[in-house]
């Protein structure tokens, strides 16, 4: 369901995984209340993960700390990298995603051409074989459903993505993103997590752990200009 990657007397850092709700609904605790209930405290979200998505999730453990972290993730100074899997060539291997977004239909977001407070993702991908790609992935916004609706604009939606891949997610076990790696100051102190533990069939492949050497450190990626 999750570890515990780390925690101090501020936050901690755990590994999510698909398919556990953030917020509690119908009855079913999200993280957040699992959480609590494990390490008998309060805990205070600072950003939020989808559902189908499994990963780096930051936890405050305490009001203060919260308002710290959600100021650093106000002003861009935390910088997270995504891993996914795609298996439809998109419009290009690696770039910029920028643009802004609407709902659509299904609970379904799109991405328009209009820049008013766009979206923004960076990204590259390479082949792993059978007609898939890894992609690495550094949003610098924080919109909903950002990662998946940029892919998706490029014609590559998320493998098993059930909003977006809707009519091919059943080829797969789960949807094939994953929060990959944080980095942080806080207080003067550097932080740099790493989710390495990745679960599911796609992402445990030979071709898929040869590929994901070259994006062992993403910040230090040629990352596309915003």
């Amino acid at each position: 369901m999750y570890s515990i990657l780390f925690q101090n007397n501020d936050f901690l850092v755990i590994n999510k995984a698909a398919g556990i709700g953030f917020h509690d609904e119908d009855g079913v605790d999200g993280i957040c209340s699992i959480v609590r209930k494990d390490i008998g405290r309060l805990v205070f979200p600072v950003h939020r993960l989808d559902k189908v998505t499994s990963g780096l999730l930051l936890l405050a453990k305490s009001s203060e700390s919260a308002a710290k972290l959600a100021k650093l993730f106000e002003l861009h100074e935390i910088q997270k990298y995504y891993l996914g899997i795609i298996d439809s060539k998109p419009k290009k291997k690696q770039g910029l995603v920028k643009g802004d977004m609407e709902r659509s239909r299904r609970s379904m977001w799109r991405l328009t051409k209009t820049l008013t407070n766009p979206a923004v993702t960076q990204f590259f991908t390479q082949s792993i074989g059978d007609g898939k790609r890894l992609v690495v992935l550094k949003p610098h916004t924080g919109k909903t459903h950002q990662l998946r609706v940029a892919l998706n604009s490029l014609g590559s939606p998320i493998c098993g993505d059930p909003l977006y891949q809707s009519a091919d997610a059943w080829k797969y076990d789960r949807a094939y993103l994953h929060a990959y790696s944080l980095q942080f100051t806080l207080d003067g102190e550097d932080f740099n997590f790493v989710a390495d533990e990745l679960s599911g069939e796609q992402f445990i492949t030979p071709a898929c752990k040869e590929a994901l050497v070259a994006y062992a450190q993403p910040e230090t990626l040629a990352w596309p200009k915003v």
